[in-house]
């Protein structure tokens, strides 16, 4: 049975798409974006995680740890990325769960099996599954057996995806997808790189070629200040989308700061200093720009 590594389920889910749904997060992502959200998604490997409020500052973990000198310090260990093993014996011993092991293997009945626990709030709500990430399309295998288990149990899908993946992985998903959600951050390619670490030119000849054999995608663009607020930048992404025949509505997604802890549990630099929250009047905008090409825009989602 084809397996994968899940970092998160979220039930009744209402963000992800259409009606009441189920996200499944896929661990793994190509992509560094200064704003994200979901940090822990984007090693393809299991990663600790320190709670930090729930640390007794006790020691076991420091006892266990195999990249710790025992005879120096005192409280608990600090994550270093780059020499934890992962071993998880310092989540085995610790007494109130302050440390986790981020990242699980996972196989197609055992996602599935999740997602069915929900069936009658999709039934009545018009909802289903959506995979998530991290970059869902970094697994495409395991992807595209959890979109066919899902469609024979008549379960409504959607794929949230940066496009920054293989064309033929992405498109081999379009039978098997009744909804995209196509992140799209920004127009000038040389701004792309520097905030997200990759060239935009992917992304966007994969929603060409998407657009071209898919008739419901919603575009996604995180709205960041500092980044693509700029009313030409707004411009030109709204002027791209809307030439894409298979897009059918436009969420923005007003960047805030409520993911910083996540960065700290990791042992990363916080860096949800590095931008600020649109203004209403900026939001406002967009969201004018979009619609005067045409376009569906809703705030969120």
């Amino acid at each position: 049975m084809e397996s994968g590594l899940v970092f998160n389920t979220q039930r009744y889910s209402i963000h992800d798409g259409p009606g009441i749904r189920t996200t499944v997060f896929l661990k793994g992502c190509p992509l560094r974006c200064s704003w994200c959200h979901n940090p822990e998604g984007t090693s393809p490997k299991p990663e600790v995680v320190v709670l930090e409020n729930r640390c007794l500052r006790c020691g076991q973990c420091r006892l266990v740890c195999p990249q710790v000198d025992k005879t120096s310090g005192n409280g608990s260990a600090l994550i270093d990325q780059t020499r934890c093993v992962r071993c998880g014996e310092c989540v085995k011993v610790c007494p109130t769960e302050a440390r986790q092991l981020v990242g699980r293997q996972m196989n197609v009945q055992e996602v599935l099996a999740e997602v069915l626990l929900d069936r009658i709030f999709y039934e009545q709500s018009s909802g289903g599954v959506t995979f998530s990430g991290g970059e869902p399309l970094m697994q495409p295998l395991f992807l595209q057996n959890l979109l066919k288990a899902c469609r024979a149990e008549g379960i409504h899908t959607a794929v949230d995806t940066s496009g920054y993946a293989p064309r033929e992985d992405l498109l081999s998903m379009a039978p098997l997808t009744d909804l995209f959600l196509y992140d799209l951050k920004i127009m000038d390619d040389d701004l792309h790189r520097h905030w997200t670490g990759v060239s935009n030119s992917i992304i966007l000849e994969n929603l060409l070629a998407l657009g071209g054999i898919h008739q419901n995608i919603w575009i996604r663009m995180p709205l960041v200040p500092g980044f693509n607020d700029d009313p030409k930048q707004v411009e030109a992404l709204a002027r791209f989308a809307a030439s894409i025949s298979g897009v059918r509505q436009v969420n923005l997604l007003p960047y805030h700061s409520t993911a910083a802890h996540k960065w700290t549990s990791l042992g990363k630099p916080d860096q949800s200093d590095a931008h600020q929250a649109p203004t209403t009047q900026t939001i406002e905008l967009a969201m004018n720009t979009f619609q005067a090409f045409g376009m569906n825009t809703q705030i969120g989602g």
